[in-house]
C-alpha cells in the first residue's frame, strides 16, 4: 500500500468505536484532551516495545552495558531513561544456544510495561498463564518457534516484586549493524521469549 493509498484508506470498524468513545468522554467532560493526547503519546512512543528493542540492541553492541543489565537490569534500563509504573524491579534472562527462556505470570497478569508497553491480550490469558508451565515447547511451537531438543527451556513467573525481560541470541551476519538497525530485529514477542529475534533477511 503506498503512502497515499495509506492516508486514503477508510479506518477500521474498532478505530471508529474509539473514536466515538473519546469524543464522548471529552464531550462529557470526563477526560481532558490534551491530558488524553499526553497518554496517548506515553504509550505510542516512549513506553512500550521500541524501548525494549533499543535496551536489547544496546546489550548486544556494548559488552560493559551488558554485563550491567544482568548485575542490576532496573538501574541499567533506567540509565536510558525508562522508568516507571511496573518497570521498578527488572530482571535480565539471556536466550543463548543451549537455553531460552519464556515468560509468564501465572497469578494475573504483572508485565513490564516501561521497556515493553501495554500486555498483549493472550499474555492475559488463562490458557497461556497455565500452558506456558505446564508446556512451554507446545505454546511456542503455536507461536512458530520451533526450539532444539537439546535446548533448555527456562519459564520464568513475573510477580509484582520481579519483572523479566528476555534478552533474544542475537541473529548471525548483523556484525556491523548499528544498534538502530539492531533494535528492528526486536519484537515485543521475542523479549517475552514466544519468538526469537528476527533474521536480518525478516526486517
Amino acid at each position: 500500500m503506498s503512502i497515499n493509498d495509506k492516508h486514503n484508506a477508510s479506518p477500521s470498524e474498532m478505530e471508529l468505536k474509539v473514536k466515538a468513545l473519546e469524543s464522548l468522554l471529552v464531550e462529557k467532560g470526563l477526560v481532558d484532551p490534551a491530558a488524553l493526547d499526553e497518554l496517548i503519546d506515553t504509550y505510542e512512543n516512549r513506553v512500550g516495545p521500541k524501548n525494549g528493542a533499543k535496551v536489547v540492541a544496546r546489550a548486544w553492541t556494548d559488552p560493559q552495558f551488558k554485563s550491567w543489565l544482568h548485575e542490576d537490569a532496573t538501574a541499567a534500563i533506567a540509565s536510558m531513561g525508562f522508568t516507571g509504573r511496573q518497570g521498578e524491579h527488572m530482571k535480565i534472562v539471556e536466550n543463548t544456544n543451549v537455553i531460552h527462556n519464556l515468560v509468564v505470570c501465572t497469578l494475573c497478569s504483572c508485565y513490564p510495561w516501561t521497556v515493553l508497553g501495554l500486555p498483549p491480550v493472550w499474555y492475559k490469558s488463562a490458557p497461556y498463564r497455565s500452558r506456558a508451565v505446564m508446556d512451554p515447547r507446545g505454546v511456542l511451537k503455536e507461536f512458530g518457534t520451533e526450539i532444539g531438543k537439546d535446548v533448555e527451556i527456562k519459564v520464568w513467573d513475573s510477580t509484582s516484586e520481579m519483572r523479566y525481560l528476555v534478552l533474544p541470541e542475537r541473529p548471525s551476519d548483523t556484525e556491523d549493524w548499528t544498534e538502530q538497525k539492531l533494535s528492528s530485529l526486536v519484537s515485543r514477542n521475542s523479549m517475552i521469549g514466544v519468538e526469537k529475534a528476527r533474521l536480518p533477511e525478516e526486517s
